[in-house]
This record gives C-alpha cells, structure tokens and sequence, in this order.
C-alpha cells in the first residue's frame, strides 16, 4: 500500500513542487554564531544612569545581555555602572550621551548606536529597547509656566516617541520594548497634572504603537511605578525622608518601592517568558491605595 502512495507521489511532485515551495521560503537572517558577543542580545536603557535605569541595566547584566545605556548630565555615574556591569557580568556595556529635549540631536545619536553595535559586537541591530528617561517635579497649575510644560512634554512623551521611530528601524524583529510610564496618571496627586496626563498618553501610545508593531512580531507594553526611592524629583526622599513614612503607609506592604523592584518587571517583560503579553501596563507600586 505505501509503495502505492509513493507512486502517486511521484506522479504528482511535479505539480506540487511550484506550488509548495514559494510558500515555504525562510526569511534567513544573518550569521552570527562565530563568537560569543554575537549570540549576546542588546537592550537600549534611556536614563541609565541612576534609579529605575540604572537598576535596569544592571539587572539585564545579570541575565547576560549587553547594555546600551544613556545619561544626560552624569556622565561620571554612567561610567561607573558600565564598570559595574561589565565587572560583575562579564558583559559588555557602553554608556551614551543623550538629551531627549533636542529632537535634532538625535541623528547623531543613532549614528553613534549604530557604529558601536558594529564595533563592539559586530551587529548592526539591537532587540531590546527600555524607554526609562524622564523627568517631573511638581507644579501647580495655577503657577505652570510654558517652559516647564514643554519640558515635561519634550522629555517624558515627544523625545521617546520620536526615538523609538528612528531606533525600531534597526530593531531586531520579535524583539520588545518597555516603557516607563506612572500610576500618577490614575491619580490626581495636586502639582502633577502636567506629569501625570503627559504619562497617560505615554501609557495610551504604547497600546497604539504595539498594534502597529504586531507585524514584526515586536512586542510594546509599559510600567507604572509607584511611589519610588529613586532620583526622581531630584532625589525628593533624599532631601524629605519625612515623606516616606506616609506613603509607605498607603501601599498594602507597608514600605515604597525600590528601584529594584521595577527592574526585574521591566527585565522580565522583554523577555520570553511574557513573548505573549503585548500592548499592557502593569502598575509596579506594591498595592499603593488599593
């Protein structure tokens, strides 16, 4: 009987073959499997310098994959968690000046990505991108004056999305991308309603771009920390410790987050283990006024 089947097969291969085999072409990528830094994935961190960033890439050293991080004004703690990175993990890391205020800047930037990727690992693609720089300190708005509102706009939600429009067209397909955005964007905390609508768009952009990325099999979705021991609002709890205790009284653990705790999420979202949650913010915050 098989023999049987096998004739008609061979009868018939001639006129399957032209049909099957357009069909069943691969899309075949490039060779990189002659080294170990070749088979290393590479994240982009924005705001790496310190806090969430900071906690970010070091977390990605970790689990073995090399670091792009950029700084805006610290150049000296960048430097030092590229040391730490690379002393710690054994993978590479390389530290980028970065303002996310002056879109025309940002040319030269990629440039600089690009010829690092070729030179240090031989690449001309990344897979992930972490999309963490930002600012915000409070100001009532009764009191908001245009520059702030533009820097808030230009830092938090214009610089990011026209970054990430220029870097996902050298973006690995299936890779991921994270985007920091605030639960203040469900709240209405008074002096941060520049802030916190601002991260609501941010919040609402990532669904939009994670649609228009499905294509490529790139996965988009954000965070929202809480109230967070970081360096933001120019290091606030440093200066107001007095400002802990009743926050951390509002979250259902009885403490403020860590940077730490956002980076293993953010580190967790890009990789395979969530390749099938797209499109989703997950607020961060250890139950703050639930």
């Amino acid at each position: 009987m098989l023999k049987d089947y096998r004739g008609v097969f061979r009868q018939f291969k001639g006129i399957f073959r032209p049909i099957l085999l357009p069909q069943m072409r691969l899309k075949l990528k490039p060779d990189r499997t002659h080294n170990k830094e070749d088979l290393m994935k590479i994240a982009i961190v924005t705001g790496g310098s310190n806090g969430i960033g900071k906690a970010t890439a070091l977390e990605l050293g970790k689990r073995g994959i090399s670091v792009i991080l950029t700084y805006h004004s610290y150049k000296d703690r960048a430097e030092d968690v590229v040391k730490e990175i690379e002393k710690n993990t054994g993978v590479r890391a390389l530290a980028l000046k970065l303002d996310l205020t002056q879109k025309s800047a940002f040319e030269g930037f990629i440039l600089e990505v690009k010829e690092s990727l070729q030179n240090i690992w031989n690449r001309n693609t990344f897979d992930y991108l972490v999309n963490n720089g930002g600012v915000g300190w409070p100001m009532m708005f009764t009191e908001m004056s245009e520059e702030y509102f533009d820097k808030i706009l230009n830092t938090n939600f214009k610089g990011p999305v026209f970054l990430t429009q220029q870097l996902t067209g050298f973006m690995e397909d299936a890779g991921a991308i994270v985007n920091t955005s605030s639960s203040s964007k469900n709240q209405s905390f008074p002096g941060y309603s520049v802030y916190g609508s601002l991260k609501a768009a941010f919040s609402t952009w990532t669904r939009y771009i994670a649609k228009e990325l499905a294509p490529r099999q790139i996965r988009v979705n954000a965070v929202s920390p809480g109230p967070t021991h970081s360096n933001f609002g120019d290091g606030v709890f440093d200066k107001h410790p007095e400002f802990i205790k009743p926050l951390a009284e509002q979250s259902v653990f009885g403490r403020i987050g860590q940077p730490e705790d956002l980076a293993k999420v953010i580190v967790s979202l890009l990789s395979d283990d969530f390749g099938w949650v797209t499109a989703q913010d997950i607020e961060v915050s250890g139950g703050h006024l639930l």
